[in-house]
């Protein structure tokens, strides 16, 4: 028996393989699936179950494509209904892969359909619980996501949640290994741990849901505490998960095609497109196309175009470093955003070559902010709320990135702001969606607030932070 967790960090998510005697099980898989077939032709194995935790807000899974290549079932757990052929599970209900055997534990909370499913190898032991987004490590799954579809509220859906937890899981075995859908970065929980795994036990120690002594009025307290809205593409990634979607492949064939700077700028100014800019930050910093959107590829990638590009179906063009034209699309695809049209051929550098205008950001350090700061100066903090309230520096007004297209109209665009984050990331995305608003007063400050915090600036009081914000 063969168990792999193939994480991808920057969605924060786990998709599992499974293999047994020469059949294998996929769960939550990506939306690029050839890394799972590619796996089971290593083993000289089959793919027989595509099994789906729930319908994912967060990304698009892989599964009708997975199923369509290989002819393996797509599985989920009772009350799903899609738009595709799949295999709607009963609670208990066993599937056979080689010696072993999976288990499907109904669990509604985070949405109705949630399950898990438990592997019992070949001696009759259950020694593994794929927990979706039922239970994290540290944390379990938001009850707010489902509200609109089963017309509950949060609150009911948390009670439902702890009567899964209670029932059907915290019953099982302490040695069992848990290994959820989501670890640290995801949005479909409060605290997730770093850890991608643990004991079942373990986790009945420390997790604070799982506390024994906890009444079903505390949990829906704690859980429901401080949840922060979702992030705007969830409910495009459900509807996608439940009806269908493109073919990766055409995606891919559609989205990774060379522009040269005149189409790359018909696209933008006459298609509607908009540019997005995944080159490093200090990339953009230096030079990039006026009215361009930076989200660097290596960030937080694919979340922050999902909570910040409001359209699923927007025209995108971008660019990139050299060589990761491929990538870009691909982690486009994974939030569904699928109408991409191509990359711009050589760069920025093809873009000045053809005599087009650029634009930078101007920046200062950390340094120079302190002394400008003994002057009358506006300085703007765009981490989370949580992040704000635990330590900033003095009089710097909080205008959360995360929330941009509510809030940015506290600012004036007359006005002149310094502009940071943690670290220098989210400080030029938020400057650069603000540019293309008709902002042009803003300054980056180099570094963010670490970099600030070593300076003279006044900091407040460090405040241990509300998770939940």
């Amino acid at each position: 028996m063969k168990i792999e967790q193939i994480y991808t960090g920057c969605l924060s998510q786990g998709a599992y393989y499974i293999e047994s005697k020469g059949e294998v099980a996929i769960i939550d898989p990506l939306r690029e699936t050839d890394q799972y077939i590619e796996k089971a032709e290593q083993d000289g194995a089959t793919i027989k179950y595509i099994f789906e935790t729930h319908f994912h807000a967060d990304f698009v899974s892989g599964h009708i494509d997975l199923a369509k290549k290989t002819g393996a079932t797509i599985v989920f757990g009772p009350t799903a209904k899609t738009g595709y052929d799949m295999h709607e599970a009963t609670d208990g209900e066993q599937f056979k892969i080689g010696d072993i055997t999976i288990t499907v534990l109904h669990t509604p909370g985070h949405t109705l359909e949630s399950s898990c499913y438990l592997l019992t190898d070949e001696n009759g032991t259950a020694t593994t619980l794929f927990s979706g987004d039922t239970l994290f490590i540290g944390d379990v799954g938001r009850p707010d996501l489902a509200q609109g579809a089963t017309g509950m509220t949060q609150e009911q859906l948390a009670g439902l949640l702890f009567d899964s937890l209670r029932n059907k899981i915290m019953p099982l075995a302490d040695d069992i290994t848990v290994y959820p859908a989501h670890g640290a970065g995801s949005a479909c929980g409060k605290n997730l741990s770093k850890q991608t795994w643990d004991t079942l036990g373990n986790q009945k120690a420390t997790n604070y849901a799982l506390r024994s002594d906890m009444t079903k009025e505390e949990f829906i307290a704690e859980v429901t505490d401080g949840i922060l809205p979702p992030p705007q593409y969830f409910a495009g990634n459900v509807a996608m998960n439940k009806t269908g979607y493109a073919s990766f492949e055409d995606v891919l064939k559609k989205g990774n095609v060379a522009l040269d700077a005149d189409t790359f700028e018909a696209m933008a100014n006459h298609e509607g497109a908009v540019v997005l800019d995944t080159r490093p930050e200090s990339d953009f910093v230096a030079s990039h196309i006026p009215n361009s959107i930076f989200i660097g590829i290596d960030g937080g990638f694919a979340p922050w175009v999902g909570a910040l590009i409001t359209d699923l179906n927007q025209p995108i063009v971008f660019l990139c470093q050299s060589g990761r034209e491929e990538e870009v699309v691909t982690r486009l695809s994974r939030v569904g955003y699928d109408n991409t049209f191509g990359f711009l051929s050589g760069g920025i550098e093809a873009w000045k070559k053809a005599g087009k205008e650029t634009d930078s950001l101007e920046q200062v350090t950390a340094e120079q902010l302190a002394e400008l700061s003994k002057g009358d100066i506006k300085i703007v903090d765009v981490r989370k709320a949580s992040e704000y309230e635990a330590e900033h520096v003095e009089g710097a007004e909080n205008v959360s990135l995360n929330f941009i297209n509510e809030e940015f109209a506290k600012l004036n665009t007359t006005d002149t702001y310094y502009v940071h984050c943690a670290g220098g990331y989210r400080s030029v995305i938020f400057s650069s969606i603000l540019k293309a608003r008709g902002y042009h007063n803003l300054i980056d400050v180099a570094g963010g607030f670490k970099a600030i915090s070593q300076t003279s600036l006044p900091i407040t009081t460090y405040v241990c932070p509300n998770s939940g914000k």
